[in-house]
């Protein structure tokens, strides 16, 4: 295995005698030894220095390459681990709201030094604001696989800022002292509340969902699929669209062109078998006629 530069087509290093089944997490290893200082979640390994980087479970002997396999070598910086950016992420909105709910010196002034709200609506919503981080803490405890270990370190910076600043902005007009109750009183909180009830619930039961396939099914965590959670069922996929519409199941709605014979569609026009995120439509029986070509194009989310 040969590896170059994928700028100057340096050459790094020559790997001698690598084993035809050897996948690119174990090439990745190899090179770690002669350059330390990029580790493998640091590495993009390619047949093309402009292609698309190589998975690391991908196979060295059912790549098209020759005796001698040359790759093309990116380094995408320095990382972290996806773990860390979530705890971190989900625990700053939760200390952040505190100082606010808690009134501590130098935000609203003096006189409002650790003062409380008189109205229950500022202690409950602070109660649900908390529970909705501590729940997201958890999850990523115990709940959410990650099918890429790192991220750039650099990106940390971008996503707390949005978590953080958009805590601290709520939580000082929500907090403070000149607050005032919503405007239909009792009635609007507690539909208000019914409604993050309901919202809390779906995203959990779409999380569960998310994790890990069904009894007896190996799950690929690029090809969800509906679980029997109740609200996972009854939820459709406009009501939860930034969970439900990620990645390969929205490519999957764009490129859907063949009608299956073999069963039941899932909500958003899926089929259980689809092959998500591959632009692959299932095949069709024979003397089953496809779906006439639309004289315009389609925009999956308009129609959303």
């Amino acid at each position: 295995v040969e590896i170059l530069d994928a700028k100057t087509r340096e050459k790094l290093c020559f790997l001698d005698k690598v084993e035809p089944h050897a996948t690119i997490a174990e090439i990745k290893n190899l090179f770690t030894k002669s350059h330390p200082q990029w580790y493998p979640a640091r590495q993009s390994l390619r047949l093309d220095p402009k292609g698309k980087s190589l998975k690391d479970e991908d196979v060295l002997q059912k790549l098209p390459v020759g005796t001698t396999a040359t790759f093309y070598f990116r380094d995408l910086g320095a990382q972290i681990s996806w773990v860390t950016v979530f705890l971190t992420e989900y625990a700053g909105p939760l200390f952040i709201y505190l100082l606010f709910y808690f009134r501590v010196p130098f935000i609203y002034g003096r006189k409002y030094d650790f003062t409380s709200s008189r109205h229950t609506v500022v202690h409950l919503a602070c109660v649900c604001h908390s529970f909705h981080y501590v729940k997201r803490l958890l999850e990523t405890l115990f709940v959410h696989r990650f099918s890429h270990g790192t991220m750039p370190l650099r990106n940390i910076f971008k996503n707390c800022t949005y978590y953080w600043g958009f805590a601290a902005w709520m939580a000082y007009y929500i907090n403070h002292p000149l607050y005032t109750p919503p405007t239909y009183g009792a009635q609007q909180v507690k539909l208000a509340l019914a409604i993050f009830v309901i919202c809390q619930l779906g995203n959990f039961s779409i999380h569960m969902a998310l994790r890990g396939p069904a009894a007896g099914r190996v799950q690929d965590p690029e090809d969800p699929v509906p679980h029997q959670e109740p609200l996972h069922v009854a939820l459709p996929a406009g009501v939860l669209p930034q969970l439900y519409l990620r990645g390969g199941i929205l490519d999957r709605l764009c490129h859907h062109d063949a009608v299956s014979p073999s069963g039941p569609f899932l909500p958003g026009g899926l089929h259980p078998d689809d092959h998500l995120g591959q632009r692959q439509a299932p095949q069709l029986s024979e003397g089953v006629p496809r779906l006439p070509t639309p004289a315009h194009a389609y925009h999956p989310l308009l129609a959303l």
